[in-house]
Order: structure tokens, then C-alpha cells, then sequence
């Protein structure tokens, strides 16, 4: 008798799962386990991930690592995300500017127009001329609305107001005379004296009608049509927001300053094909299909992708021990996707919604660092450690072991860095295929869209559903359903959107509305999964037509997502395609696929 232990060492998890082999062959899966990858995929810093998922499966098993007699480790591929942008444009606008953004409470209503003055000047004011007055956070409230108070009463013109400190309402419950006020402006002393300003306020719940629109910012200030035209960037950013300042000087001057997004280069085993990114991911996405078999991806360097490629290729070159010259990108994932694009110039962070392409790659790995990861491991635990498989191979095997299924059959394999497929026939003989994008890209295309700077919120928004906090005692989930509590939530919670998570609902960061978060949520998980889905499926079905294929089995941390598997099988129902989530060993559920199948695989060499 001895133990075998297989181990899957994937992007975001480590599995492993324990098999006892009698004398006469019979094999019986005794254990498993799972943990958080440590260090890249495919890496030397795998080695302690993999021990430690050893030592939980075996602790309940009252047996030692010496006696497994053998691990069997897949061959693992590092895919790595990135975002590249579509065309950079960073709008530089000199000597004129702009606020807009959302303020928690902006206060009044209505549009102004005048020239800006700081409030210690207005004492010196014509009142001949319309007035936007310029408040620092030096001034205390009161003094504030008694000065502006005072002005009117002179007979100034005060058309609005812009103010450092977020007292808004404060100062607005003080006038006399109502008029529009923008604060909590960051940046009140990059805002220029003495220049024609425009400030607007929407109603609640409304948001801005002529500051975000060119043609009357140009109505408002007396713009030529190239003016008009260098002013959109400023209207695109301040559409939306529920408040605005748009403040324009007589030497106003914009720059833009283009940075050349590059191309790419495919080069398969029949031809080579010049790719610009700005084309656009469809475009990318039809000549990679076209050129397929890919032999190398290259990057044009010296623009933002050749960056990316380069930065890909150098990380993995250090991690594995190789020159950076054998690292070579074997497939990319591009998808369209829009990226906050801070706009230079503005007073309170503005940005613009701008065009970008999403790009998972896939670095090709010799057979070297698994060699390397393998006798890591060896000497670490000794016991007899070797490369056994390739994932989607190893993934069928063990998917086969769910309940109700036989050949033929096709996987999918969705995991954190890759989209794996493979398919079985009535003889037993296997097709695969290993593409670059799954989890982790769409955590990344949540995190780029929402703005948000955090991987680990992005990975909550992608993984959990949403709700919105409308009560200490309710809140209303994204499906629109009320869910009531007996104990009150955390006061910090009230009128937030959260995600419903095991532990309890944690805050979003971020203005977003629930169906803006869902949205994007969604949208990137179809971008990516059901887009790779297909690509794979297309790769290894008889033919390459889908429709030969009668039954796909979902396997991988991403076959547990809530809404992922549905949108998969509502994807391949089209074809025809009996799509469902596998359950490994009929106890595992979608995960341990892998791990199983290194196991079985083996298992079968041996016995012949």
C-alpha cells in the first residue's frame, strides 16, 4: 500500500488531494484540501502553499508526509493582467479650470455667472459687475454668510460661491438671498482671481444640464467653434455630477499631449500580423483567431504596451531564473472596457470616462521552472516530487469522476489566471487548450472601471452580491428585495452600498449606484468568461464548431460564482450545449478537479 497526493498549484488557490493505492491497484481518495497560493503560479514561493495544504489534508488521515510515497504537481502557466490604454489623452489646460464633482451637500439651485473675487475683496467689489466669490478654508461659516450678507446689501451681484470647507448648507441657511455654492473644493487656491467663472447646482437627485454640455459652456463664455471643440474634455467629466465650476481666462490655452497606445505583433506558425491597440479588443480578438496557431506575442516598444509586455516578461524572467529573452508571451485576453482618466488642470480630482483595452497575458514557461519547483519541493518535505500533467488534461480526468457523466465530454476549466479546456472522446483520447484570462482579469477590469485602487474590494464586488443600506434595520438587495435585521447595522453603514458578504455587509468605496456596480460587474464577467468560454470550446470541438459538443462540465473557483455559471450556460444553450457544475468525486463540488485527476492519471499509468 502506499499514498499518492496530487497537488494543483492554481493562480489564487493551492488544492491537493490524497489517494491510497492497495497492492492489487484499487485506489480510494482519502482527503483534501485547499489554501491560498503563496507567490506567483509556478514559482519557487509555491513551495510553502503546497506544504501547508499537504500537511491539512493529511492531519486528519494520523499519517506523516515520509509516507507518501510520491506528489504529483501539474504543469503550472503564471498568467498575468494588465490594463493598457486604448489612446492616452491627458488633457492639460493652462491658465483655465474647472471643478465638478459631487459634493455631499452642495446647496442652492441654479446657474451663476460672473468674475471670481476672494471674500476678503469684496469690500472693494463694482456693483456694476456679477460676482462668484472664492471662499478659503481659512474663514469660519458664519463669517462667511455674514460678509456674503452684507455684500448683497450693498447691492453687489453675487452670483455663487465656491468653498473649501464642506459648509455648503451651513452658510446657504444664513443668506438673505439664495444663490448656487460648490464646496469641499480641495485645491481653493489653484482656483484664478478675477476671471468670468460659471457655477451650477442641480437639484437633488438631478444633475447638471449646462455645464456638461460644450455648446453652452461655449454660449456662456463666447466661444469660437475651436474652442468649443478643445472644451468636450471638460463636459465629459463634469457629466453626471450634481454641481460645477467652469472658470475660463482670456489667454486659456489647451494642450493635448497624445501617448501612442502601440501595437502588437502575432506571430503564428503560418503568418505574422500587425495589430494597433487602438483598434480596439474585437479587432485583437479576430486576428489572434485568425493567425492561430500563435507561436509569440510581441509588443511595439516604447508605448504603453510594449511597457506592459515588457514588465510581464522582466517579472517573470526574475522569478523563474531565466533571460529575459526566453520568456515569451503565448496568449493574450483583450476586452473593451472604460477607465477613469483624471483630467489635468481640474480643482477637485475630475475625471473622464475613457476608452481603454484590457489585456490578460500568458507567458509560455519551459518545463525548467516546474523542474525546479518540483525538486524545491523534494528537498523541503523529502519525499518524491514530480511534473505529472498538464491542468486541462488532468482537469477531465477529474471531472469524470462527477456522478452521471462519461465520454464524450468537454470541460471548462475557470479559474484566477486562466480558461482551460478540454475535451474527451469515446476512445479516451484528450484535446486541450490553455488561454490567458479568467478571475483575477475581471476583479482587475472592476477595479479599473469603479475606479476603485483596491483588488481586494473589487475581488468582494465581484464575488458577492450587492445591496444598499437604507436603514439601520434594512437594506434592499440588489434584486430588489428588503432584508430586515432584529439587531441595528453599524451606524457607518446607513445609506451605503454594501456587499453582502458571510461576515456581513462591508461598505463600497465609492459614489456608485447599486445597478451602476452591478452593471459593471456583470459586464466584466461576460467580457471574460463567456468570451473565453467560447474561444476555448471553438479550440478543441471536433471540427471546431460547438455544436459537435453535447456536454460541458464547469469546474474551477470561478464555476462557485453566483452568476457566472448561469451566464456561461445561457451562452452555449445556444448551441445546443448541456451545460452544467461538476461535483468531483461527488463530494468536492466544482473544485479538486485537477488535484483528482493527477491522482487518477497516474494511478492508470501504473497499472497499465
Amino acid at each position: 500500500m502506499k499514498y499518492l497526493a496530487g497537488v494543483d498549484v492554481g493562480n489564487n488557490s493551492t488544492e491537493v488531494a490524497i489517494a491510497k493505492v492497495s497492492l492489487d491497484g484499487d485506489l480510494q481518495f482519502l482527503a483534501s484540501a485547499m489554501v491560498k497560493t503563496t507567490g506567483i503560479k509556478g514559482t519557487l514561493r509555491n513551495v510553502q502553499g503546497i506544504i501547508d495544504a499537504l500537511d491539512i489534508a493529511i492531519e486528519p488521515l494520523e499519517i506523516q508526509r515520509k509516507d507518501i510515497s510520491l506528489v504529483l504537481l501539474n504543469k503550472a502557466t503564471p498568467v498575468i493582467g494588465d490594463v493598457a490604454m486604448e489612446t492616452i489623452t491627458e488633457t492639460v489646460i493652462t491658465e483655465s479650470a474647472m471643478i465638478g464633482h459631487n459634493p455631499s451637500t452642495p446647496a442652492g439651485m441654479g446657474l451663476g455667472l460672473g468674475t471670481t473675487i476672494s471674500l476678503e475683496d469684496l469690500k472693494s467689489a463694482s456693483p456694476d459687475e456679477r460676482w462668484i466669490v472664492v471662499i478659503d478654508g481659512s474663514i469660519e461659516f458664519r463669517e462667511a454668510a455674514a460678509r456674503l450678507n452684507e455684500a448683497t446689501s450693498m447691492n453687489l451681484q453675487i452670483e455663487g460661491a465656491i468653498v473649501r470647507k464642506d459648509e455648503a448648507v451651513l452658510i446657504y441657511n444664513r443668506l438673505h438671498h439664495p444663490i448656487p455654492i460648490v464646496d469641499e473644493v480641495l485645491h481653493i487656491e489653484r482656483v484664478p482671481i478675477g476671471m468670468p467663472a460659471a457655477i451650477e447646482v442641480a437639484t437633488i437627485g438631478k444633475a447638471i444640464e449646462k455645464l456638461s454640455n460644450p455648446y453652452d459652456i461655449a454660449t456662456l463664455f463666447n466661444l469660437g467653434p475651436e474652442e468649443t471643440r478643445n472644451i468636450v474634455p471638460i463636459a465629459r467629466a463634469l457629466t453626471g455630477t450634481r454641481s460645477a465650476v467652469v472658470i475660463k481666462t482670456p489667454k486659456g490655452d489647451i494642450q493635448e499631449r497624445r501617448i501612442p497606445a502601440g501595437k502588437i505583433t502575432l506571430i503564428g506558425q503560418r503568418q505574422k500580423v500587425e495589430v494597433p491597440i487602438e483598434a480596439g479588443a474585437e479587432a485583437i480578438m479576430d486576428q489572434i483567431a485568425k493567425v492561430y496557431p500563435l507561436i509569440e506575442i510581441q509588443a511595439e516598444p516604447g508605448t504603453n504596451v510594449g511597457g506592459m509586455f515588457e514588465t510581464v516578461r522582466t517579472v517573470m524572467a526574475e522569478l523563474t531564473d531565466q533571460p529575459v529573452t526566453a520568456i515569451r508571451v503565448q496568449d493574450i485576453l483583450a476586452v473593451d472596457t472604460l477607465v477613469p482618466q483624471r483630467v489635468l488642470g481640474s480643482l477637485a480630482g475630475e475625471y473622464s470616462m475613457g476608452n481603454a483595452v484590457g489585456l490578460a497575458a500568458m507567458v509560455e514557461t519551459h518545463k525548467l521552472p516546474m523542474q525546479r519547483l518540483a525538486q524545491k519541493l523534494e528537498k523541503e518535505i523529502m519525499v518524491h516530487t514530480i511534473v505529472a500533467g498538464v491542468e486541462a488534461e488532468m482537469a477531465i480526468r477529474g471531472a469524470l469522476t462527477t456522478p452521471g457523466t462519461q465520454p464524450p465530454l468537454a470541460i471548462l476549466d475557470l479559474g484566477g489566471g486562466s480558461t482551460d479546456a478540454s475535451i474527451i472522446n469515446e476512445n479516451g483520447e484528450i484535446q486541450s487548450v490553455h488561454l490567458a484570462g479568467a478571475g483575477d482579469m475581471v476583479t482587475l477590469l472592476i477595479d479599473k472601471e469603479l475606479g476603485l485602487e483596491n483588488l481586494g474590494l473589487a475581488e468582494d464586488i465581484k464575488f458577492y452580491p450587492l445591496a444598499k443600506v437604507e436603514t439601520l434595520y434594512h437594506m434592499r438587495n440588489e434584486d430588489g428585495s428588503v432584508r430586515f435585521f432584529h439587531e441595528h447595522l453599524d451606524p457607518s453603514l446607513f445609506g451605503r452600498v454594501v456587499v453582502v458578504t458571510e461576515n456581513g455587509p462591508m461598505p463600497v468605496e465609492t459614489r456608485e449606484s447599486v445597478a451602476k456596480i452591478a452593471a459593471i460587474r456583470q459586464g466584466s464577467k461576460k467580457k471574460v468568461f463567456v468570451k473565453n468560454a467560447l474561444r476555448a470550446l471553438e479550440r478543441v470541438a471536433p471540427a471546431n464548431n460547438i455544436r459537435l459538443i453535447s456536454f460541458v462540465v464547469l469546474v474551477g473557483g470561478s464555476a462557485l460564482d453566483f452568476e457566472i455559471p448561469r451566464m456561461i450556460s445561457d451562452a452555449l444553450d445556444e448551441y445546443g450545449v448541456v451545460t452544467g457544475r461538476a461535483n468531483i468525486r461527488g463530494v468536492e463540488g466544482p473544485r479538486n478537479a485537477v488535484a483528482t485527476g493527477l491522482v487518477l492519471a497516474h494511478a492508470e499509468e501504473e497499472k497499465g
